[in-house]
């Protein structure tokens, strides 16, 4: 039986979360924009989230751009888990933080599958 791809499968299921993100982010339904104006961003805050989530999921589909990928979309899910912890919305914490140790799971990957076999 031949070994799966797991880092590969892992990063496509991101690149998947934050392609939904971004569409939820850039459409954004009344209930995303009174959540930013409750946390203070600007309203036209939502299109730059949806499009570095974007860029995240698009950089996490190929190999030679991967690495990029889940440093943006660490930096994306410490971001929004910040977010929520300042306004004392700790439950919304748990899907930022579970999806920010998947991202730097796929990047450690990436970066052991650069090495050199010894």
């Amino acid at each position: 039986m031949r070994k799966l791809p797991w880092g590969s499968i892992l990063a496509g299921v991101l690149a998947a979360f934050f392609l939904f993100g971004s569409l939820g982010n850039i459409v954004a339904p009344a209930s995303i924009l009174e959540e930013y104006k409750r946390w203070g961003y600007p309203p036209w805050f939502h299109f730059v989230t949806g499009t570095m989530e974007f860029a995240a999921a698009a950089l996490l589909l190929s190999r030679s751009t991967r690495f990029a990928g889940t440093v943006l979309a660490t930096i994306l899910m410490c971001a929004a888990a910040a977010t929520v912890v300042l306004h004392r919305e700790y439950a919304h914490a748990i899907v930022p933080l579970i999806v920010m140790v998947f991202s730097v799971l796929v990047g450690a990957t990436t970066m052991r599958s650069r090495l050199p076999a010894s």
